[in-house]
């Protein structure tokens, strides 16, 4: 065992991800021997509750396809909706069934990126959590497809597994799939080797990284489990990418898969999620000293640094900044509606409380609720 995947053995706190490929035949259905496989391995290493689990489980939408009578996955949002409001009652019933052989209890927690970005519910999602664990329950998380918009999806579960794993401390991150790691090529073809190790970005210059899996029942590929994968090495979270039928050497830290290090500090900052989970409903155009106060001195956003606003939005929603030639420089929960912030531009807070009212003397955007993108 490498030194590196001594962390995998020492993990205690345990996020793991399984794809929709996984659980499902391709016609769409639960697999309750491939559950049930899953299940005894997690079982396993969780041991009487020396290790915790928590599992970001796909396959909600998947699941009601066969019970709605459809072939395929559907494209639009609304009957989408509709299978996950039948298959995540199934795929939940699947796994309580399943971890009860163990004595295990399950509890269903369904998230929007909405949930997590704004800081109330970003504390109230890790209680709820943290509090499963400690009654000795295996958390199973899914994105809430049933209610989700556009514009509150995370969009697939690999990221979102990140982010779980940020919000609950893990000690490790583990996607699997149906595929057995990265390669350097495509592993159909002759000549491509697995990578065994990934120490940082530098290691995946030049590598092309596919884009589908071969199910065809699943949102996510290749390339949304290695964003996954660095979205959680940056924020201190070592990751294991591989495929659902390796699970048990994964966890037990043998060399299969592609182990991914971490690269970034560990933190509890829940701005990982405005920068990664949530969807910009417009943005504010700043001039050269209110960017350089921003990024450089990480100060709060002020009127008078404002030079414009594109978009319609409401107060509390997720924003972007952008710098005078429109690049995005950060990312943060405004203040104020779009509509009140013409008004302020360029103003100084103390002659906006003078004018409008105490209510004005404050920020576009508190420096708590933003993150910067381009440092």
């Amino acid at each position: 065992m490498t030194v590196a995947r001594q962390y995998v053995t020492e993990a205690r706190r345990i996020v793991v991800k399984v794809g929709s490929s996984s659980l499902t035949t391709a016609s769409g259905g639960l697999d309750a021997d491939r559950v049930d496989a899953l299940v005894d391995v997690l079982a396993k290493v969780r041991g009487g509750g020396e290790k915790e689990i928590v599992l970001v489980s796909s396959g909600a939408i998947a699941a009601g396809l066969a019970p709605l009578g459809l072939v395929h996955r559907p494209k639009d949002l609304a009957r989408q909706q509709a299978a996950a409001s039948v298959g995540q009652g199934l795929l939940v019933a699947r796994y309580t069934a399943s971890f009860a052989r163990y004595g295990v209890r399950v509890g269903q927690v369904l998230l929007t990126s909405d949930d997590t970005s704004r800081r109330a519910h970003y504390r109230n999602a890790y209680r709820t959590l943290d509090q499963l664990l400690a009654m000795g329950a295996v958390p199973v998380v899914n994105e809430n497809d049933t209610v989700a918009t556009d514009e509150i999806r995370f969009g697939d579960n690999d990221r979102l597994a990140a982010l779980v794993a940020h919000l609950v401390r893990a000690d490790l991150l583990v996607l699997l799939s149906d595929v057995d790691g990265l390669y350097d090529g495509d592993p159909s073809k002759p000549g491509t080797s697995r990578i065994a190790e990934v120490r940082g970005p530098a290691d995946l210059e030049g590598i092309e990284i596919g884009s589908a899996g071969k199910a065809g029942v699943g949102t996510g590929g290749m390339v949304t489990k290695v964003e996954a994968a660095r979205i959680a090495a940056a924020a201190g979270i070592p990751v294991v990418l591989t495929s659902a039928s390796r699970a048990a050497d994964a966890l037990a830290g043998r060399d299969t898969g592609t182990y991914f290090r971490r690269t970034g500090r560990r933190s509890a900052d829940r701005l990982l999620w405005l920068a990664h989970a949530s969807t910009p409903q417009g943005a504010l155009i700043l001039d050269d000293g209110a960017v350089r106060a921003v990024v450089e001195g990480k100060k709060s956003l002020l009127p008078a640094g404002i030079a414009a606003v594109e978009g319609e939005f409401s107060a509390g929603d997720p924003i972007e900044l952008r710098d005078s030639s429109g690049r995005a420089v950060a990312r943060g929960l405004v203040n104020f509606d779009s509509k009140e912030i013409p008004q302020l531009l360029g103003r100084s807070t103390r002659e906006l409380a003078k004018e409008l009212g105490p209510a004005y003397e404050r920020e576009v955007v508190h420096r708590d609720d933003l993150v910067v993108l381009h440092p």
